[in-house]
């Protein structure tokens, strides 16, 4: 429950919700008197100036799920495709409705809560462990690469790249939370899809390259009994670069949900700092984990299974960067009823998340079973 200065004019959820919903029925007045385009700034301000600013998508992400944050922020997508398309007033007043209706519920459910230290503790876990995953792993996964391959002195660069990216991240933290109004929460909308979609095209680019050298690493290895290989400086500045997106495009978001966090929390702040410590721990412990793994493994499946999981993390990372982009209104929504949303991995119920993921998908498995091919035909020759 909210109950701390920051939010000195909400003594709770509803409370926020009562003045969401007298914006969006000002949005619908707006829409009856033909000015569209006003009356779909008004649902912005709604989504910006309360469901994001005052952190409700964030704590509804923390205690409740990805999933149903998605539903909500698609609901506001929605209600202004509708506006745009001119559609009949009795249909977008079903759609408001039903956005305060998705508000109103999970309020009761934040509010029915209360603040507990338990609470307070496996939503700042839950934060950290969700974030920092999906950078742990691409991290973890092009390191383990590299020294697996021979080239420690190549994961230099890797590392501060990463480094980078949680100080660039810090910057970008601050200069958002310094700003106020729509233009700034559509602005982070917009920085985050695109870092997210440079993102899938570096994660494609490393995922495709690594998968190429595993049958030629493979037979280097059985031949000379170690790893000889020559990773030109621009492989080594991709590696880098893709470790300081796979951060960067988590980092900033993650300073802002700890933020919100924080300004909720009034007797448990303790247990805040506690949440991130055991998660960054476990973070750690994965990255451990990677390490140790690839060690075991034999060199072309551990090849090959790193470059699987760069591009099914590419995969991942369009559907979340078009996510974004439709939340910062640079690209419409066209719900697909029979798909539900798979935060996680990125799947969301709209064409123009889908079909590009399916596109992604499908370019993954023809470049993967060319490579194959390609790298035996390689190992072939070099045996004669």
């Amino acid at each position: 429950m909210i109950s701390t200065p920051v939010f000195a004019a909400f003594a709770s959820w509803n409370e926020i919700v009562d003045e969401m919903r007298d914006v969006i029925n000002q949005s619908y007045n707006t829409y009856l008197t033909g000015d569209i385009d006003t009356a779909k700034d008004q649902v912005d301000t709604a989504y910006f100036g309360y469901y994001e600013k005052l952190g409700f998508e964030k704590t509804v992400m923390a205690y409740v799920s990805g999933a149903r944050a998605a539903k909500v922020e698609y609901q506001f997508s929605i209600i202004k495709k509708a506006m745009t398309n001119r559609a009949p007033n009795n249909e977008v007043r079903q759609a408001l409705d039903l956005l305060v209706q998705y508000l109103r519920e999970d309020a009761n459910q934040l509010d029915g809560k209360g603040e507990s230290a338990l609470g307070v503790f496996l939503g700042s876990l839950l934060i950290i462990v969700r974030e920092g995953f999906e950078a742990i792993l691409v991290v973890g996964a092009i390191v383990a690469y590299l020294l697996k391959s021979g080239n420690k002195k190549s994961t230099k660069p890797v590392y501060w790249g990463a480094i980078l990216a949680l100080g660039f991240s810090v910057v970008m933290a601050f200069i958002l939370n310094a700003l106020t109004g729509n233009a700034s929460g559509q602005g982070q909308e917009i920085l985050e899809g695109v870092t997210m979609l440079v993102a899938v095209a570096v994660l494609f680019y490393v995922s495709n390259w690594m998968v190429s050298k595993a049958e030629a690493e493979a037979w280097t290895s059985y031949i000379e009994g170690k790893v000889q290989s020559s990773i030109t400086k621009g492989s080594v500045f991709s590696l880098a670069f893709a470790a300081f997106l796979a951060v960067f495009r988590e980092g900033a978001e993650t300073i802002l949900f700890y933020q919100a966090l924080l300004a909720q929390t009034q007797s448990y702040v303790n247990m805040v700092w506690l949440g991130l410590g055991i998660g960054a721990v476990i973070l750690v412990a994965v990255y451990i984990l990677i390490r140790v793994v690839s060690f075991r493994l034999p060199l072309k499946p551990f090849f090959l299974g790193t470059s699987v999981l760069l591009f099914l993390m590419s995969v991942t990372f369009i559907g979340n960067g078009i996510k974004e982009l439709q939340e910062g209104n640079l690209i419409g929504v066209t719900p697909v009823s029979f798909v539900g949303s798979v935060d996680i991995l990125g799947i969301y119920p709209t064409l123009e998340t889908l079909i590009p993921q399916i596109l992604l998908l499908a370019a993954t498995v023809i470049t993967f079973v060319m490579q194959l091919k390609r790298n035996k035909r390689l190992s072939s020759a070099a045996a004669v």
